[in-house]
């Protein structure tokens, strides 16, 4: 059975002018080809008072580090109160929205992920002995690869927030 471990999670939130279109496509985008993750939308959900809308979206992404580990990367977006509006810049009016933004994310270490030293008492024993003794540089390694992966998410989001905001 595989073992997984939370190494990293951290939210980042903006309210504002922001383009959700675009601020999906960008963090779809960037999570598939910068860290080559393969994601997958778990949760879509719209719920619609007025002229706001309020989103919740679940995203898993995984990648096999190695033929043992493997990251697994949960995105989790909120948007609260988001309205469509019009802004000028230079002049054109621009179709965009304006809300509250929270993107929470959590970089995962899985371990065994094929279960090969899961499946009897002895070869449980062996795979603690694997980690405790044999690879515990790689597995500070393969954490320190999540943290900075995530972490380099985040930064990337919260930057395209504030550069929407301040056009």
């Amino acid at each position: 059975m595989a073992e997984k471990d939370t190494i990293f999670t951290s939210t980042i939130k903006n309210t504002g002018i922001f383009n959700f279109k675009g601020f999906y496509l960008f963090c779809h985008e960037w999570l598939t080809e910068e860290t080559e993750l393969d994601l997958t939308e778990k949760k879509y959900e719209e719920k619609i008072k007025g002229n706001e809308k309020d989103i919740i979206i679940d995203w898993i992404g995984e990648r096999e580090l190695t033929d043992y580990f493997r990251l697994d990367m949960k995105v989790k977006f909120t948007v609260r109160s988001m309205k469509d509006v019009e802004v000028s810049q230079n002049g054109i009016n621009i179709k965009t929205n304006e809300g509250s933004v929270k993107v929470k994310v959590q970089g995962i270490l899985v371990r065994d992920y094929d279960g090969k030293f899961g499946t009897t008492v002895f070869k449980k024993f062996l795979r603690s002995i694997y980690e405790k003794w044999v690879i515990t540089s790689r597995i500070e390694e393969m954490e320190g690869k999540i943290v900075e992966e995530s972490d380099k998410f985040l930064n990337q989001a919260k930057a395209y927030l504030d550069l929407e905001g301040k056009k």
